[in-house]
């Protein structure tokens, strides 16, 4: 068995608990209006590699991760190549590490669902509450994230969710409240993390001549985030 994989982040603090290695697919089925990644939305580029081979990789860390760390799959999006996913997860849990993934939770509940089998934290980029903001800007189903959610729920599975702040299209206290309202269905959340919005990948935009859709829309500042984060009790 081979997956496609973009990139590999060997000290990651930003994707779970404590120090990760971090995992990023290859392949997205989504276009998200302010995606950084878009280096990974070919399903057909990265390269290949056994589950074996990634978990090798993890392992050299493994002194580095204390209590708290482990291995992150990210992306793109890990679970578009799920049997891949499940394979290298079940190998890292018999290794001793915490597993988790960062999902926009768009894959099929089936191909999910052996995926979750392995993971010990789902953190999900709750990108919109609605399905016409879903489809508007990410071209995504708001419906099936949903369902999505709901199985991380039923395999009681810690949740994290997080949302990116973007001025002008999801930065009110009206916006915040919605969210903040959904997430809290999830018996299983732990945390809820809102993320201003940045254009840190537009070189990556121009390298790939593709345009980037916000790049008029300004970034998002702590006069933007603080109110939010207040409401939230400091979510940050």
């Amino acid at each position: 068995m081979q997956g496609r994989i973009n990139a590999f982040q060997t000290l990651g603090t930003l994707e779970g608990p404590g120090i990760r290695f971090v995992v990023f697919f290859q392949g997205c089925p989504l276009r998200c209006a302010y995606c950084h990644n878009p280096e990974t939305w070919d399903t057909s580029g990265g390269t290949l590699y056994t589950p074996e081979q990634v978990l090798e990789k993890a392992l050299r860390y493994k002194p580095y991760f204390g209590e708290n760390g482990g291995i992150t799959l990210s992306g793109g999006e890990p679970l578009l190549q799920s049997a891949f996913a499940a394979r290298l997860l079940q190998g890292a849990k018999d290794a001793g590490l915490h597993t988790a993934i960062c999902t926009a939770g768009t894959s099929d509940l089936v191909s999910a669902r052996t995926v979750l089998e392995y993971t010990d934290l789902v953190i999900a980029d709750l990108k919109f509450t609605s399905q016409k903001d879903y489809a508007r800007y990410c071209g995504g189903n708001f419906h099936r994230v949903m369902d999505f959610l709901q199985l991380t729920q039923e395999m009681q599975i810690p949740l994290w969710i997080r949302q990116v702040i973007v001025p002008t299209i999801n930065d009110t206290p009206a916006d915040a409240a919605a969210l903040q309202k959904m997430a809290a269905q999830f018996s299983n959340l732990e945390k809820l993390e809102l993320l201003p919005f940045r254009k840190l990948c537009l070189e990556k935009y121009e390298a790939l001549h593709i345009p980037f859709p916000l790049q008029n829309i300004p970034e998002a500042g702590k006069e933007t985030m603080q109110p939010l984060w207040d409401m939230l009790g400091n979510c940050k």
